[in-house]
């Protein structure tokens, strides 16, 4: 892959990122009670999204994965900084760290090429019980960790809109 197909590739990436978290803002803000924020970019320790509904004293810390491939991972890195955001705001009652996943349309199949399937969208919760691993999501919704390269079945709940 030249430096140009890599620069292109990684402008992509980026706008398809940015597309799927303003998206999920755009949902948030339709739904009454709740307000959402993208937080920046990627360099600056923030989630990707902060959904608040003080009516209901509820806040979701939110990363976000979008790709062409058949899974996505979050770093146990982001889950961590998730999980620390929630901490910080202790004020609300009910605090969760959603992972989620944006399947789309077509299947990277090698490079440039590309297979039409149908777009998939998943919201998990992350358990807060448990010690933040890299999160991976298949293209079906199941769910694993990966602990030293060992695939850990981990179903996480289903996070659904209201």
């Amino acid at each position: 892959m030249s430096s140009e197909q890599k620069v292109k590739s990684a402008r992509l990436r980026r706008r398809r990122g940015y597309n799927w978290e303003d998206l999920l803002v755009k949902r948030f803000n339709c739904m009454d009670g709740w307000r959402a924020f993208r937080l920046g970019s990627p360099s600056v320790a923030l989630p990707d999204v902060l959904a608040v509904n003080n009516d209901q004293r509820s806040v979701l810390v939110i990363e976000a994965k979008s790709g062409a491939n058949t899974s996505l991972m979050v770093p146990a890195t982001q889950i961590t900084r998730c999980r620390d955001w929630c901490d910080i705001l202790g004020v609300y009652e009910n605090r969760q760290v959603i992972l989620a996943f944006k399947f789309l349309s077509k299947k990277r199949i090698g490079t440039d090429k590309y297979q039409s399937r149908t777009l998939h969208e998943y919201y998990k919760i992350w358990d807060p019980a448990v010690e933040p691993k890299d999160c991976v999501c298949l293209y079906d919704g199941h769910t694993y960790t990966l602990t030293n390269k060992v695939r850990i079945d981990m179903p996480l709940k289903d996070y659904a809109f209201n």
